[in-house]
C-alpha cells in the first residue's frame, strides 16, 4: 500500500539530510580527484567497489590496483589526465600494468600470464577502510566528469555513422544522493532507465540524462532542482513515497539463498527473491542497499510495517520495431517504426571471452518467467558442469524474469539476478538488462523485430 508523503520538497530535502551521515561511494566522487579506476578493458569503472568486495596492491609501475578475493583484477588507478586524453599506460593481456613491486619473483621482464596473483607472489593485502582512495571524501556530493555525461563517446554519431542521442545538455554538479535519486525517478519516468536507483551519479544517469533528452524532445538541466520537483509533480508525484509492507510481501515465497553451481539451483523448486528487501527494491527499481540505508534499523519482515521507498514510473507502452544494443555505451536503445526513440536501457552486452554478435539479427521469441536449459556444449562452462541442467524460473535465474531470443543461436536479451551490476560487468555475450527493464521492453517487442550490434 503506497501513500503519498505531503511535501515534495520536505521529502526530498529530509532524506538528504538523514543520509548525511552515510559516506556516498560514487565514482562521479572519485573522479574529482587526480585518479579515475579503470577496468580491465579500458573502461571506466563508474563506481566505487567496498571493503567487502577487493584488496589493494601495487604494481610494478607503482599503480594501485584492487582486486577481487580471488586475485582477480578488477580495476586499476590511473592518472584522470591520462585517461581523458588517451595517455594510457599499457596494459597486458590480464589488464594489468605490471607486477607487484613488492613481488620477489619479479625478474624485470614484462610478461604477466594470468590476472590472478601469482602464487609465489608476497602481496600485502590492504583493506580498502585503511586505505583511502585520493581524491574521494566522505561528504554527500556525486560530482562526474563533464567528458563522461555521454557515457564515453561524443555528440552525435558513433563509430558506424548511425544516430545516437546527444550529449546531456549539461553536466551534473553538486547533487546530495536524495537529488540523484530524485533525478534517477524522473528519467525512469521519461523512458531512459538509470539501472537501478541508487542515489549515485555514475555513467548510467549521465547516459539516462543524454537519452531522455531524445526520448521526451526537450532539454534537461539535471541541476535545476526545482524544475525537476516540478517535473516530478506533473509526471506522477513525489519521488519519495510510503509504502506498507503487506502479509504477501512478507510470506513470500522465498528462498534462503541462490547457490552459485547450476547444478544445485537446478535442484531447487523456483529461483524466488531470498528476501522482501531484495523483492521490494525489484519492484520499486531500488538498489537493495539503498532501500535499506534510507529505512536504517526497519524490519521489513514485518506486516503493516510503513517504509520510504522511491515512486518509479509506470512502464513505457509502444511497439518497438527496432533495437539498437550499442556495445562501447553499453547502452539499448528501442525505436518506433518512425525512427523515434521509445526507451533507453543500461546494459551488460558480451565480454572478451565471450563477444556478443555483431550486425543484424531478429527478435524470435519472447517468454516471461523463464526456465533455463543449460548445455555446456553450447553455452559457456559453469563450474565443473558437464552435463544438460534443466534450471528452473524465477528472478534470481540465469535469465531473470523475460528471455527474448534472437535468431543467433544462445543469443538472447534477458533479466538479471544483480540489476546493480548492469552496466558495470559483462555478460556470457547476451544483452542483459535489469528484470524490470527486461519485462517493459518484452512487452513492446514481437518476433521479427531486428536488433543491431554496433561497436
Amino acid at each position: 500500500m503506497i501513500r503519498s508523503t505531503r511535501n515534495l520538497v520536505l521529502t526530498l530535502f529530509a532524506s538528504a539530510a538523514m543520509m548525511a551521515t552515510s559516506p556516498a561511494y560514487a565514482q562521479g566522487e572519485y573522479q574529482r580527484g587526480d585518479v579515475v579506476l579503470m577496468a580491465p578493458d579500458g573502461s571506466l569503472l563508474d563506481y566505487i567497489p567496498s571493503s567487502d568486495e577487493v584488496v589493494i596492491r601495487k604494481d610494478r609501475n607503482g599503480n594501485r590496483v584492487l582486486l577481487d578475493f580471488n586475485g582477480n583484477l578488477v580495476a586499476t588507478e590511473v592518472s584522470a589526465e591520462r585517461y581523458f586524453t588517451g595517455d594510457l599506460p599499457a596494459l597486458g593481456d590480464d589488464g594489468f600494468t605490471g607486477q607487484a613491486t613488492n613481488d620477489p619473483a619479479y625478474d624485470g621482464s614484462d610478461s604477466i600470464s594470468t590476472g590472478s596473483i601469482p602464487e609465489n607472489a608476497n602481496v600485502q593485502r590492504e583493506p580498502l577502510d585503511g586505505q583511502p582512495l585520493p581524491g574521494f571524501g566522505n561528504d554527500q556530493q556525486a560530482n562526474v566528469d563533464p567528458s563522461l555525461q555521454d557515457g564515453g563517446l561524443g555528440n552525435g554519431q558513433n563509430s558506424t555513422g548511425l544516430e545516437m542521442p546527444p550529449v546531456a545538455s549539461a553536466p551534473i554538479t553538486s547533487k546530495n544522493k536524495a537529488e540523484i535519486a530524485a533525478l534517477q525517478v524522473l528519467l525512469d519516468r521519461g523512458g531512459s532507465s538509470p539501472g537501478v536507483i541508487d542515489g549515485k551519479n555514475g555513467s548510467n544517469v549521465g547516459k539516462a540524462l543524454a537519452a531522455w533528452e531524445q526520448v521526451n524532445g526537450e532539454r534537461l538541466d539535471p541541476n535545476n532542482t526545482d524544475d525537476i520537483l516540478e517535473r516530478l509533480r506533473l509526471s506522477g508525484g513525489m519521488p519519495f513515497v510510503e509504502y506498507e509492507i503487506t502479509p504477501a510481501d512478507a510470506a513470500g515465497p522465498y528462498v534462503a539463498a541462490i547457490p552459485e553451481d547450476y547444478s544445485q539451483k537446478a535442484l531447487l523448486p523456483g529461483l524466488n527473491y531470498t528476501s522482501v528487501t531484495e523483492n521490494l527494491a525489484e519492484r520499486f527499481h531500488m538498489d537493495e542497499n539503498y532501500l535499506k540505508e534510507i529505512n536504517p534499523g526497519v524490519d521489513f519482515t514485518i506486516p503493516g510495517t510503513i517504509i520510504k521507498v522511491v515512486n518509479p514510473g509506470e512502464p513505457k507502452k509502444g511497439s518497438v520495431a527496432r533495437i539498437l544494443a550499442d556495445k562501447a555505451r553499453k547502452q539499448v536503445f528501442a525505436y518506433a517504426e518512425d525512427g523515434s526513440l521509445i526507451a533507453a536501457y543500461p546494459a551488460s552486452i558480451g565480454s572478451a571471452d565471450t563477444p556478443s554478435p555483431s550486425g543484424i539479427v531478429q527478435v524470435q521469441r519472447i517468454a516471461f518467467n523463464p526456465g533455463y536449459t543449460y548445455n555446456p556444449k553450447i553455452n559457456f562452462q559453469q563450474g565443473a558442469n558437464d552435463k544438460i541442467l534443466s534450471i528452473p524460473p524465477g528472478p534470481n535465474g540465469p535469465v531473470g524474469t523475460v528471455w527474448i531470443a534472437l535468431s543467433k543461436p544462445t543469443y538472447g536479451i534477458h533479466g538479471t539476478p544483480e540489476p546493480s551490476k548492469i552496466g558495470k560487468t559483462q555478460s556470457h555475450g547476451c544483452i542483459r538488462l535489469t528484470n524490470w527493464d527486461a519485462t517493459e521492453l518484452g512487452k513492446m517487442v514481437k518476433p521479427g523485430v531486428t536488433v543491431e550490434f554496433v561497436d
